[in-house]
């Protein structure tokens, strides 16, 4: 069974930096595309990167230039760096994959950020 577990949210004051990491098992990582969503209060869930399975990320517009994704293919882990974070920034992120036709999601973790 496909497993995702994300750590590393939390509160964070406007300008600061988090890292956000999800730890994959019960597939090969080498070849799975992966990616981070997020949603934020009252609102749908939303595509903020992605990565492919050979290292080629691909970023949402409103993170281009502050969010950086990341694959450590011996840990079997996938990473969301995030740099000037501001309070649109403030949602539940999900790790995510699709692995064998079915859609896998972490459960989350919460990344707040004050102004």
């Amino acid at each position: 069974q496909v497993q995702l577990v994300e750590s590393g949210g939390g509160l964070v004051q406007a300008g600061e930096s988090l890292r956000l990491s999800c730890a994959a098992s019960g597939l090969n990582f080498k070849i799975a595309a992966m990616a981070w969503h997020r949603q934020p209060p009252g609102k749908q869930r939303e595509l903020v990167a992605g990565i492919t399975s050979g290292g080629t990320p691909n970023y949402a517009d409103s993170v281009k230039g502050r969010f950086t994704i990341s694959r450590d293919w011996k840990r079997s882990t996938v990473y969301l760096q995030m740099d000037t974070l501001n309070p649109e920034d403030t949602a539940v992120y999900y790790c995510y994959t699709r692995w064998g036709s079915r859609d896998f999601w972490g459960r989350g973790t919460q990344v707040t950020v004050s102004s």
